[in-house]
């Protein structure tokens, strides 16, 4: 024995790896090339959609920015997305709290439980027009209808993340909280709040990314309402006669920045709420 251990590659796992990181790098590949490409480059042979750019030019970014009006539709995500994220870190997690401590003790903290999060199973197409109809009738069609509607939404996922998460938080920490005279409030905003950061994070960063992307629910809400996010500007690039590829291929990726710094800022924090949910 040389105390040396020899290592053992997983020759499938690799290859599934190797896989999965070609199907990441492939598109985005495709993405970026044809993002700084010039429709002329543009032809219907592989080699030169694939082929890099004769001249690296910005001038696609600036007219998609154009078309879409992109700080206004900026601004109208950014706010959506941020306002979302923010109510959903606040109320999902004391929802989260408060049943997910009295579960295992009330069998109707457990059904209520049961009940949201079987929430995640009900298609949107069948909400659609009940929302349509009442979001006009209470006129909330606008900004602040869909930021309910996605507080609505994402409470199901979040709340189990949440109940997931306290599973690792001692109760006695909260028992010593009261034995010092601190009420339930208190010992949340305190204690447990700070403590669930990682999660936290994870959360905010999953809402994020699902509020940021989606096109639906702007869609169907606020229509006829002259705003636009992002995700409803960048459908301008396609019509019925086709699409233009360039300009939506620079768009996508403009949209892609303010998510990948937040997600970059967040990553620590994230990888913790993973491992830490994870672990019973």
């Amino acid at each position: 024995m040389n105390g040396k251990v020899k290592e053992r590659y997983n020759m499938p796992v690799t290859i599934l790896l190797i896989c999965g990181l070609a199907t990441i790098i492939f598109p985005l590949y495709m993405t970026i090339v044809i993002a700084f490409k010039q429709p002329s480059e543009m032809t219907n042979s592989i080699a030169g959609i694939l082929s890099l750019p004769k001249t690296w030019s910005f001038s696609n970014f600036a007219e998609a920015m154009r078309v879409t009006d992109f700080w206004n539709s900026l601004r109208n995500s950014l706010l959506i997305t941020g306002v979302t994220v923010v109510l959903s870190v606040v109320l999902h997690s004391m929802v989260g709290y408060a049943i997910g401590r009295n579960k295992a003790k009330s069998k109707w903290y457990n059904l209520a439980y049961l009940y949201i999060v079987s929430g995640m199973f009900v298609p949107f197409a069948i909400l659609m027009m009940p929302l349509v109809k009442q979001t006009a009738q209470w006129g909330i069609a606008n900004i602040v209808g869909v930021i309910i509607c996605y507080v609505v939404f994402y409470m199901p996922m979040n709340l189990m993340l949440y109940a997931g998460y306290l599973v690792n938080i001692p109760v006695a920490l909260e028992e010593a909280a009261r034995v010092d005279g601190a009420s339930t409030w208190t010992t949340y905003w305190k204690i447990i709040f700070p403590i669930m950061k990682p999660m936290h994070a994870t959360v905010a960063v999953i809402t994020a990314l699902s509020v940021w992307n989606d096109v639906m629910t702007p869609l169907v809400i606020m229509s006829g309402s002259g705003m636009n996010t992002l995700p409803l500007a960048q459908m301008s690039f396609q019509t019925q006669f086709g699409t233009n590829y360039n300009l939506a291929f620079a768009s996508y990726l403009l949209a892609l920045l303010p998510l990948l710094i937040f997600y970059i800022v967040c990553q620590k924090q994230i990888l913790n709420g993973v491992v830490n949910g994870a672990v019973k």
